[in-house]
């Protein structure tokens, strides 16, 4: 009998009409990822791609709404948004198009990283290293304008002072642990995924159209 889901994960199946729904909208505008930007590729070869790309954007939709209902966090809309959305190309390079995409349109993923990223702590140590290592980054505006680079002995006055960016180096040292932690969580949360013929991940090796360009 022909499989009529896309992933099955734990004895939970993923409908096949799911993709095909995520799919007859079009595919969101930025994402910039093998499922979109090889339009040299063979149609037939394209579709697939894109099949598989969509698989995932809904297994992730999936797989976050459930860890959003065993971390007891308020149930997030139950469909997957269907309308065209632009990802920013520097998510894309950030995240990978395929985690991108699925924040962009999957509530229940943003309601899991948000929680994910109450989950952070950054100690004062971390943040001064960072500062220390880190000084180039903090040129201030009027060093810049005289040419004061990275490969230039700059002057104490020539670095914005710790305490002015303090703040937003934790911050993004914040950002980049959640980050981390939801690559963490999703690599788990995929380990017993099984997908059907024609939907696995679009880099894996195992079928003739793997592409790991994200």
């Amino acid at each position: 009998m022909t499989e009529d889901y896309a992933a099955r994960v734990h004895g939970n199946t993923i409908p096949k009409r799911h993709v095909d729904e995520f799919l007859s909208t079009g595919l969101p505008r930025g994402a910039g990822n093998c499922a979109t930007s090889h339009h040299d590729a063979a149609p037939a070869r394209r579709h697939r791609q894109q099949r598989r790309w969509a698989t995932q954007i809904v297994l992730i939709h999936e797989l976050a709404h459930r860890t959003c209902a065993e971390r007891g966090l308020a149930p997030p809309s139950d469909v997957l948004p269907m309308q065209l959305l632009t990802i920013p190309e520097t998510d894309v390079a950030d995240l990978g198009s395929i985690v991108a995409a699925a924040l962009a349109h999957s509530p229940a993923a943003r309601a899991l990283l948000e929680d994910l990223e109450r989950e952070q702590e950054v100690g004062e140590t971390a943040v001064r290293d960072y500062y220390d290592r880190n000084r180039d980054r903090f040129l201030t505006p009027e060093a810049l304008r005289r040419g004061v680079d990275p490969f230039t002995a700059a002057e104490p006055s020539d670095v914005a002072p710790y305490d002015d960016v303090r703040d937003d180096i934790e911050q993004q040292l914040r950002r980049a642990a959640t980050r981390r932690a939801f690559f963490n969580w999703l690599d788990q949360a995929r380990e017993d995924v099984e997908y059907a013929t024609g939907h696995e991940h679009p880099g894996d090796p195992s079928h003739p159209d793997h592409e790991h360009r994200h």
